[in-house]
């Protein structure tokens, strides 16, 4: 198996964004991994509440590598898999940008209430809404119940995603009825 080589320190100044830093958690929980490794993880723990796309964890990797984040090895026999792990430089940087808390206010983009926004009958939305969010309210109770996959937060991510979900279930019982 071969590792890319040393990147030009000149050549690694980009932006890391919220992806990059995905990325870094994962492999700093997961150790090294396959692009599909990082997905399959991804599944099942940060598409909880952050949406990553799979393009994405085949793409942003490679632009990690490629500014010194994390290092690359090939495969050099067999299906020439890429692997990826975290340098000296994806650490310190995952480091300190967990060391410093966000003030970002959370992105919502609820489907359901964009149509009870612009007038959708309340009664049918509300029982569509109501299935959907029992739904996940059960599947977040069950990993819960299992020990929760994933980094050291991960159970407290649930547990917040357990709160949302009563709270979801609760607009929409009460909202659910014209008035």
């Amino acid at each position: 198996m071969s590792e890319s080589a040393a990147v030009d320190p000149g050549a690694a100044q980009i932006r890391l964004t919220p992806l990059s830093f995905i990325i870094l958690g994962l492999l700093d929980f997961a150790g090294e991994s396959t692009p599909y490794e990082l997905k399959t993880l991804a599944t099942r723990t940060v598409n909880h509440f952050w949406v990553v796309q799979h393009a994405q964890l085949y793409a942003e990797p490679e632009r990690l590598a490629g500014a010194g984040y994390l290092v690359r090895r090939q495969e050099t026999a067999g299906r020439r898999r890429l692997f990826y792990s975290l340098t000296d430089r994806g650490r310190d940087a995952l480091a300190a940008w967990l060391a410093v808390p966000t003030t970002d206010f959370m992105e919502l983009r609820d489907h359901g209430l964009l149509q009870l926004c612009f007038g959708a009958d309340r009664g049918p939305l509300a029982e569509a809404q109501l299935e959907v969010h029992r739904a996940k309210l059960a599947e977040y109770l069950d990993l819960i119940e299992r020990g929760g996959p994933g980094p050291e937060g991960m159970l407290r991510v649930l547990q917040a995603g357990v709160a949302h979900e009563r709270e979801w279930i609760r607009f929409w019982t009460e909202h659910g009825t014209s008035s």
